[in-house]
């Protein structure tokens, strides 16, 4: 049975950066994509960023040139580098994966812009 992993949430300043990172474990392969969902209080998950198995990469326009997906095939790990975070960043954030197994969900980290 596969796992996603969170870390790297936290408080940070506007215009600071924090990176995500999100392990898959146990029997997780074939994997189609990799993507960070986040969820603000009162508003729906939206799709922050998405890499798919060939190692393109899409973003929300909100984040487009701020936030960079990556991936280590060797470790099954996704991250999500977070620059010039903004008040509205705020949100819990969640990685998914698409793969052959089914469709696997982490269990969120919270990330806080405040002054």
């Amino acid at each position: 049975q596969g796992q996603l992993v969170e870390s790297g949430g936290g408080l940070v300043q506007p215009g600071g950066s924090l990176r995500l990172s999100c392990a898959a474990s146990g029997s997780i392969y074939n994997i189609y994509t990799m993507n960070w969902y986040r969820q603000a209080p009162g508003k729906r998950r939206e799709l922050v960023a998405r890499m798919l198995s060939g190692g393109s990469a899409n973003y929300a326009d909100s984040v487009q040139g701020r936030f960079t997906i990556s991936r280590d095939n060797a470790k099954n790990t996704v991250f999500l580098q977070m620059n010039s975070l903004q008040y509205e960043d705020t949100a819990v954030y969640y990685c998914k994966i698409d793969s052959t197994q089914g469709v696997y969900w982490g269990q969120g980290t919270q990330v806080t812009v405040s002054s």
